[in-house]
């Protein structure tokens, strides 16, 4: 059974699989993304389009337009395995390197010599589009652990929240309290550089990076060998402590200014879950580093349909209503000139959806509507799939076939390749700036495994950061090739593209094929973008 949607009537909000894995296991149907637009999206003309909330510009997916990459073709560099002996201590002003000594073993660290049974410390398996939680337990995991645990030092990815006294709050691994002597030694780290008069940013020492992020009297650590940006993890580190804001809201630090011992571990007590599911989204949800966030892709006509159910359920006085599947927004609305960034969407859904308490069955709520039908309709049909793409026979004119609608298969539209779409083409991102959303394409062959679905998410994420680096970008376009795929990222104005290729696709013809994207997502924006959302009556 498709799972439920769900209304939250709150200020904020965002996303994290549900409890029951099995229950949301949805086989996909032979009728895609087209059902949608049955006689619904007939109204959803030009002249129906709402300019002054963002529609995208047609002059930006000109499909005859060729992109023109800025820049050289750039190879993957491997990481430097020859540096494991020294690390690089990186403050806000100063790089010093030298040699460390060795750890003692009760605190020594090995993720990097870690099997492949504990490589993500939990079980990533995917489900709509990027992660299922099949083996994924919300709850804490490997409370038995500590830092004299073999097991415990071989996670690839540890994330520590702890008090300026030293004091733990919150271990991803293990329980905190066992690690009291690990999390001052991280405090003391910290206070010796503000002692100096400066700030730590990240540690080096070969594969592993310590990534230090100091809000006031809260320190938040994340010690990492998964290759990931130091700005990508500062930004999960930076989510992290906006998650406990949420839940403490920022009168916390007023604790600290009275009673610089304060534990605030007691104010979290059964949160675990909460930070466990955001952390777990890193390794598969687009909108914790794109800081968007993505519809479930509806007829333009049930989306409204759906604002208006939101419009009369909520009571005065509210800021914001949101209709929800899952991480995936239905719609929106919010007070007059109040506005609600994309990662109050991420956070607060994903303290609704790993939190059981939250979840109820609301059909009766829909009951004189059509809006719960399409939305279980939407779910069976699944979204994007690079395969549907309508472009192969004009790939080498350079001229873009007619408009098709999402999903129907036409002789122009199935991949000539055998595997993917055209070109080659595997997946795609698309993000609108104008409207801070993204949509992304269904994983298909040869994407089939957990493992490859992570690493194409952190190559995006890579380049994600690459393409926002303040020193050397930013950039327009980038063409990476390695041994697993082509990657290019397109970035205008209007919106961000990326695409991941086979790592044989011909350079050219991936040029083109990414315009062709471009220009079918700007056919289909009326049933995958939320334009606008309306504001409420009072």
């Amino acid at each position: 059974m498709a799972s439920d949607p769900t209304v939250d009537v709150k200020t904020r909000n965002t996303d994290h699989p549900d409890s029951d894995p099995a229950r949301d296991q949805i086989p996909t149907a032979e009728v895609r993304l087209s059902s949608l637009n049955l006689g619904e999206t007939a109204a959803g003309t030009e002249k129906e389009r709402l300019e002054s909330n963002g529609s995208l510009p047609a002059v930006s997916y000109d499909a005859r337009h060729v992109i023109v990459p800025e820049n050289k073709e750039l190879k993957m560099a491997a990481p430097d395995r020859d540096s494991s002996h020294g690390a690089i201590l990186c403050t806000d002003g100063s790089e010093m390197e030298g040699e460390v000594p060795s750890s003692p073993s009760s605190s020594g660290y090995a993720g990097e010599r870690g099997s492949s049974g504990a490589s993500s410390g939990i079980g990533d398996e995917v489900v709509g589009g990027w992660v299922s939680t099949d083996s994924w337990d919300k709850g804490k995991t490997r409370m038995l652990e500590d830092d004299t645990s073999a097991s415990w030092r071989k996670r690839k990815k540890h994330f520590f929240v702890l008090s300026h006294s030293g004091k733990p709050i919150y271990s991803r691994y293990g329980d905190e309290h066992k690690l009291a002597g690990f999390s001052a030694t991280l405090q003391a780290i910290i206070s010796f550089v503000e002692n100096g008069g400066d700030r730590v940013k990240f540690i080096k020492a070969g594969r592993h990076q310590i990534v230090f992020f100091v809000k006031g009297p809260i320190y938040l650590v994340c010690i990492s060998c998964t290759e990931e940006p130091y700005e990508a993890l500062k930004a999960q580190l930076d989510l992290l402590y906006s998650q406990i804001l949420l839940i403490l809201t920022k009168s916390i630090d007023r604790c600290f200014e009275k009673n610089p011992k304060f534990d605030m571990t007691p104010l979290l007590g059964g949160t675990d879950a909460v930070f466990s599911s955001l952390i777990h989204s890193f390794s598969w949800n687009p909108a914790a580093f794109l800081h968007s966030y993505t519809c479930l892709p509806l007829a333009y006509t049930t989306r409204q349909a759906a604002g208006a159910i939101l419009q009369d359920v909520a009571d005065s006085g509210v800021m914001f209503a949101i209709l929800m599947c899952k991480h995936k927004v239905v719609s929106l609305v919010g007070a007059q000139k109040a506005s609600l960034h994309p990662d109050d969407i991420l956070l607060l859904s994903n303290f609704v959806l790993s939190t059981d308490s939250f979840r109820i069955r609301i059909e009766s709520v829909l009951s004189k509507s059509n809006v719960l039908s399409e939305v279980q309709r939407s779910i069976l049909d699944g979204g994007l799939h690079v395969e549907d793409l309508p472009v192969v026979s004009s790939l080498l004119s350079g001229s873009i076939s007619p408009p098709s609608h999402l999903g129907r298969h036409s002789p122009e539209s199935v991949s000539q390749s055998g595997i993917g779409g055209p070109a080659g083409l595997w997946h795609f991102i698309y993000r609108s700036l104008n409207l801070d959303q993204y949509v992304s394409s269904e994983f298909s062959s040869p994407l089939n495994s957990s493992r490859q679905r992570k690493r194409l998410y952190r190559a995006y994420q890579k380049l994600y950061v690459s393409m926002h680096d303040g020193q050397i970008g930013p950039h327009k376009t980038q063409f990476r090739r390695d041994e697993n795929y082509v990657l290019l990222c397109w970035v205008t104005q209007d919106f961000e593209l990326y695409a991941a290729f086979d790592p044989l696709a011909d350079k050219a013809l991936a040029i083109k094929t990414c315009n062709c994207v471009c220009q079918w997502v700007r056919d289909l924006e009326n049933e995958i973008f939320l334009f606008g959302g309306s504001p409420f009556a009072w």
